[in-house]
């Protein structure tokens, strides 16, 4: 008997011994690593290695949680406790990655997996006695169906970028290690003060900036003016975040790029809204001509991997965050900053991750957040930005905010703590200034171009249009030198036929009830811009107040009107069908209610004889044929009483031959200024100005088409030099303007008359 119960004794033991123990198995082994990885935190920010080891545990407890949750053979009980030792594991995860932030990037489904954390995957699975399996290459079938492509995109061109670079390792140990809170107001809540603070007021929102030591230039004769020359000698005086809150019109772009050159903090990253993404390439174009700008539309299939400044809307951010975390940024752009105001948002989680990658990656990073958003205005809303600027973290200030306010000696039950813990936040990098406070330095009135990009569907059928009045003209043009009878030959172009062609073009498509001429294909680039318009128009309205919006087209004022009302945004309208009363009553209306933040106005029916002035913001959604239609429509604002400069925000589709019109318009007006013999008559007409379009539309196909014949016999009969061959820059497709499309704001502005 006692043999046998020793027997039976024995056999549960070996029984128990076939179960998994506490000391057997993975979580054994992740317990031990994860609190190497707690360890190390505590000591400062992680290195390398312990980041590694942080990854592959998180990694390892999904893996691990899965099959416990999926093993038949495991009785209840025992799931329950390993699921329980599993959630230790990942409970100490979570307190090491909120002591060290920039740990949260790599518990992403995204996170980029190193050969480093797959090699110590294998040998912690080897060491929980589990052999990992191999890893299997399968081949491609070619009869499979094709499975739809995943939303995250990574551009060819980054991929090159990165194989080119041997130093694709960021060195963390370069940043600075977090310092823990200690002092008097370590006990503290401190950001609902330091919000208050701003809801209280004060005499500036602007900090302390350094004098230039010489005046900035871009491209041409392009400089910067006196106020946005400050915050560039405070970037090269080592300043590196910025909450730059100018109001629209005071140079907000130029400044970032300038200020990003002087940090030298390439690769530069700019996230902006979709409709001022093509103006950001522009002005880099402009003013940092030595730095390539790419813009990344759609999946980023065009862009240039290899470029100093990456341009990124926030639309398609989310199918990017997962390189752009990876490409090794020195310097982050946000522009609209107020776009990221609600951080439950995506796009705000994805700005927010991928400025901790860069914090991470990069010692004393520049930040920049743009906004001409008033400061005390929804303080609240600012959590967001200020945490992207490294100001603060989830529940209290960063290191540097809290060194200031613990230099004040006062804590938040001190009277004096809110001036003074606003003054510390100023200090940190907001700068504010207002157009009146800067008058000195901007011309009384200017047009201030915005290219956008008419990438969708729409853009496609206007530039096919455009192709297709383009082959016309020539095939014209052709018909009518073969059909020439007086035996001159023109070596080239012929000019005088161009002129003539054009004319019968203009006189023809005048009269045409429909097919692709230069007017329907204006209208259609009206009707393409109207959303982009009415965006920007809603924007503008929320950061300076009221807003005066003029387009030529009744379908693009429904589009603008549509757009206001679906964003809660309240407007009036004045259109050439309206009576007399109704018209006067959306007029009082825009100009004495406050709520009301836009007047949509009619070209043609609001262009003369009405009084604005109450706003100092004109966005001119679509092109006039004339430079004075232009300028009456500024006039509506710009008048007696105005006691501040007027921009003209002229919304140009980039790459068509909106861009042409606005050149022309412009130099039309050249003219009339300096007309000196006192006539009122206008310099030119809106008959010039359209077949002077044609003309240079025609021209450009005609340069072309003579280019690539020169271009292919050259590679026939021309030695090659210097190990290349030269060609000739043609226009892209048959409408492309030969010279740069000149950006007429307050960087390279056009003085208006100041003339009543």
């Amino acid at each position: 008997m006692a043999q046998r119960g020793q027997r039976q004794s024995g056999g549960q033991r070996t029984q128990r011994r076939g179960r998994p123990l506490d000391n057997e198995g993975i979580i054994p082994v992740l317990a031990r690593a994860v609190r190497e990885v707690e360890t190390d935190a505590q000591r400062g920010r992680v290195k390398p290695a312990g980041r590694v080891k942080f990854q592959v545990i998180a990694l390892l407890v999904r893996e691990e949680r899965a099959r416990v949750k999926a093993d038949p053979t495991v009785t209840p009980a025992e799931r329950e406790a390993q699921l329980k030792r599993l959630d230790g594991v990942a409970t100490i995860l979570a307190k090491t990655a909120a002591r060290d932030t920039s740990l949260l990037a790599l518990l992403a489904e995204d996170a980029v997996v190193s050969g480093a954390a797959a090699g110590l995957r294998r040998d912690m699975l080897r060491a929980a006695g589990a052999e990992p399996e191999p890893e299997v290459v399968e081949e491609a079938d070619p009869t499979a169906t094709t499975a739809p492509p995943e939303r995250r995109a990574v551009p060819q061109s980054v991929v090159a970028r990165q194989l080119a670079n041997p130093f694709l390792a960021p060195d963390f140990s370069a940043v600075a290690t977090r310092r823990p809170t200690t002092g008097r107001l370590a006990s503290w809540e401190l950001l609902g003060p330091l919000f208050r603070a701003f809801e209280y007021g004060g005499d500036s929102s602007c900090m302390d900036l350094p004098e230039p030591d010489h005046v900035l230039r871009g491209a041409g004769e392009l400089q910067l003016m006196h106020h946005q020359g400050q915050v560039v000698a405070a970037a090269a005086a080592g300043h590196r975040s910025f909450l730059l809150a100018d109001e629209p019109g005071l140079g907000k772009t130029a400044q970032a790029l300038l200020a990003a050159q002087a940090a030298n903090a390439y690769p530069l990253l700019v996230v902006v809204p979709n409709v001022v993404k093509a103006n950001w390439a522009h002005e880099a174009e402009l003013w940092t001509p030595s730095h390539p700008a790419t813009v990344i539309h759609g999946n980023g299939d065009t862009i240039d991997g290899f470029a100093d400044i990456v341009v990124v809307n926030y639309e398609v951010l989310d199918r990017h965050v997962g390189w752009l975390g990876d490409l090794g940024f020195r310097g982050m752009v946000v522009d609209e900053a107020h776009f990221i105001k609600n951080k439950t948002s995506q796009r705000s989680q994805h700005v927010l991750q991928l400025a901790e990658r860069i914090r991470s990656r990069t010692p004393n990073p520049l930040l920049m957040a743009l906004t001409g958003t008033p400061l005390i205005n929804d303080i609240e809303d600012f959590r967001a930005i200020w945490q992207f600027l490294g100001w603060i973290e989830e529940k209290k200030p960063r290191h540097a905010l809290m060194a200031a306010l613990e230099e004040t000696g006062l804590t938040p039950a001190d009277s004096g703590f809110y001036a003074a813990a606003r003054a510390s936040v100023i200090d940190l990098g907001i700068v504010r200034r207002r157009k009146v406070d800067v008058a000195a330095d901007i011309p009384a009135r200017r047009v201030a171009d915005l290219p956008v990009e008419l990438d969708d569907d729409a853009g496609r059928s206007i530039r096919a249009a455009e192709q297709e009045l383009a082959r016309r003209l020539v095939k014209r043009y052709h018909a009518a030198l073969a059909a020439r009878t007086s035996g001159v030959v023109v070596e080239g172009i012929d000019h005088d036929l161009v002129r003539r062609v054009a004319t019968w073009e203009r006189e023809e498509g005048s009269k045409a009830k429909s097919g692709d001429n230069v007017f329907t294909v204006m209208r259609q680039i009206g009707q393409a811009k109207a959303g982009l318009a009415a965006d920007y128009a809603g924007q503008l309205a929320r950061s300076v107040g009221k807003v005066v919006f003029f387009a030529k087209h009744i379908d693009v004022m429904d589009v603008a009107e549509e757009t206001f009302a679906r964003r809660g945004v309240r407007y009036a309208s004045i259109r050439g069908d309206q009576s007399a009363k109704v018209r006067k009553a959306n007029i009082d209306a825009f100009v004495n209610d406050p709520d009301v933040a836009i007047v949509v106005c009619s070209l043609t029916a609001a262009g003369v004889g009405i009084n604005l002035q109450v706003a100092s913001n004109v966005v001119l959604a679509e092109l006039s044929w004339t430079a004075a239609e232009q300028t009456q429509a500024i006039d509506r604002v710009h008048r007696i009483g105005q006691d501040e400069p007027v921009t003209a925000w002229r919304i140009i589709a980039a790459q068509t031959i909106d861009a042409k019109i606005a050149q022309l318009i412009d130099s039309k007006a050249g003219l009339a200024a300096r007309a000196l013999d006192g006539s009122d008559d206008e310099v030119g007409s809106s008959a010039d100005v359209q077949l002077e379009a044609l003309v240079a539309l025609l021209v450009d196909a005609l340069s072309e088409e003579l280019g690539a014949a020169d271009g292919a016999d050259r590679v026939v009969d021309e030695p090659v030099v210097g190990g290349s061959t030269v060609t000739a820059a043609g226009p892209s497709g048959a409408v492309a303007v030969a010279a740069p499309v000149p950006t007429l704001d307050l960087f390279s502005t056009t003085e208006l008359s100041a003339t009543q």
